[in-house]
């Protein structure tokens, strides 16, 4: 079983981008990982570079779905970026959001912390998305908003979790075990990218795709009509599941 893997990253109308995003795979496991930096004097890039290469490389120590295992990657990048923190003091505020995606031959499994998002599409349509940790997704909980009204929500850049916040992080993790088939195809991706692309568009252009690169530029075309002017850095990771 092959994983068909495309990624891009863009500033889009930012000076910098303080998105990063990696793979590693190795035989029949493999993690894929996005990460959007906040905080100002460089150091949003530098907090979601550190979890990035914090978590790939704490998978390719042990690449193992246990919950314990995949939680403990993400808090290895939380005290990194913990440490960084306390030696450079004019980086004290920066954070990152994250999401990973981790598999185990046939298994897979999933992470998240903030509002970067996966999406799980089986048969052509989303068959799971992970929930935001913020609070226009608390009121979507509450019944105040529906879920497509947390794009462009006045609060929407509210986050409840971050990895380097103070305190505990909580990662979320997904289902126990998802198991794979060919034709599954998974979206990891920043707020920038998810704010202009709908999960209809996804679906259209998944439908309309031949391979994960085709899928990805399709729905890079679809946000270019929809941003202006200094709209956030946008990354987004596609991974197809091939026989």
């Amino acid at each position: 079983m092959e994983i068909d893997t495309a990624y891009l990253s863009d500033p889009g109308g930012r000076e910098v981008n303080q998105d990063d995003g990696g793979s590693v795979e190795n035989g029949e496991t493999g993690a894929w990982v996005i990460a959007d930096g906040l905080g100002g004097h460089k150091g949003g890039e530098v907090a979601s570079t550190l979890a990035v290469e914090t978590v790939l490389g704490a998978f390719r120590d042990t690449p193992d779905l246990d919950a314990d295992v995949i939680e403990s990657h993400v808090e290895d990048a939380h005290e990194t970026i913990l440490q960084e923190q306390e030696e450079n003091p004019e980086r004290s505020s920066m954070r990152t959001t994250i999401v990973a995606l981790f598999r185990n031959g046939t298994d897979a499994r999933w992470v998240h912390v903030g509002d970067a998002r996966l999406y799980h599409f089986r048969g052509g349509g989303i068959q799971f998305q992970t929930k935001d940790h913020s609070v226009p997704q608390t009121m979507v909980a509450a019944g105040e908003i529906s879920l497509d009204e947390i794009r462009f929500h006045e609060d929407r850049s509210r986050l409840l979790r971050a990895v380097g916040q103070e305190g505990e992080i909580r990662p979320k993790l997904g289902p126990e075990s998802a198991g794979l088939r060919s034709g599954d195809a998974f979206l990891l991706c920043t707020d920038g990218f998810w704010e202009y692309v709908t999960e209809t568009q996804m679906e259209v252009a998944l439908a309309q795709s031949s391979g994960a690169d085709e899928w990805l530029g399709r729905m890079e075309r679809m946000l270019h009509r929809c941003a202006e002017g200094k709209h956030d850095n946008y990354s987004a990771m596609g991974l197809i599941v091939e026989s």
